[in-house]
């Protein structure tokens, strides 16, 4: 059976918003996995004479209970036929996180979309490693990413299991402040979720980005020169109760062509 979408909705955090993968002529200035992702299914509607809209809801550092109660009911309003939905990164680097509780909205809100007749994509979250500052954060997300499974059985949703995903490293898929895909990393999950709804494409993988042997004195820098750059901006806005998507507005509210 082919498969095809007339209307497609994006809701999420940083992830789904671009981030990592800049371009100045796109709103909020990222490009991202779904834009790419939606390039290839607007091109699929063309072939076969279809009018496609695409609208992006997702907005960087939003945690899941604020994913869902921000952008479940103006998607539904959208009437998609396809939705695709990502949560659970930011709220899995906060040590007091209540899985369970994380989980069950999760399961309703996933039911309020696909009883909508819209299908689902969701994602596990990726598996950043066991080292440094990330491993203290790879068994919750274990937890988190098994609950994922378990309600994109439960409701018929397509699940992309990025902790599964081998094939390449960290550093080739990762943007500078090691927590944001770059665009190799984009392109990688816009062909998985393609892929995983089986549909027909012409996405590529991009050329992986050279990663340098550094000697353990050259990674220690490089470890500290992240530490100020990034990690303490990401402090500094937890203590002080703040987000980096405060006054960010979704790249594209409405269902509108991409091409």
């Amino acid at each position: 059976m082919r498969v095809s979408f007339s209307k497609y909705v994006a809701l999420g955090d940083s992830f789904t918003e671009g981030v990592g993968d800049p371009d100045p002529e796109r709103p909020n200035g990222w490009r991202g996995w779904a834009d790419r992702f939606a390039e290839a299914l607007a091109a699929d509607a063309a072939a076969a004479g279809r009018d496609f809209g695409y609208a992006n809801l997702a907005i960087r550092g939003r945690k899941l209970p604020a994913i869902l109660e921000e952008q479940v009911e103006p998607a539904l309003a959208l009437k998609p036929d396809l939705v695709s939905i990502h949560g659970g990164g930011n709220d899995v680097l906060r040590p007091k996180v209540d899985l369970d509780v994380l989980a069950a909205s999760y399961d309703d809100a996933i039911g309020r979309l696909t009883a909508s007749g819209a299908h689902v994509v969701m994602f596990t979250i990726a598996d950043t490693g066991n080292s440094g500052v990330m491993k203290m954060i790879r068994g919750r997300t274990a937890i988190f990413n098994e609950w994922a499974r378990e309600i994109a059985e439960k409701h018929g949703a397509t699940l992309v299991d990025m902790w599964r995903m081998r094939g390449w490293t960290v550093e080739e898929v990762m943007d500078e402040d090691r927590l944001h895909l770059n665009a190799v990393g984009h392109q990688a999950i816009a062909i998985a979720v393609a892929d995983a709804l089986g549909l027909r494409h012409d996405l590529q993988p991009l050329p992986p980005v050279e990663v340098p042997v550094l000697t353990p004195r050259r990674r220690r820098a490089a470890d500290l020169a992240w530490a100020r750059s990034h990690l303490a901006p990401w402090v500094h806005r937890r203590i002080t109760g703040r987000s980096s998507g405060d006054g960010v507005e979704p790249k594209r509210p409405a269902l509108e062509p991409i091409g």
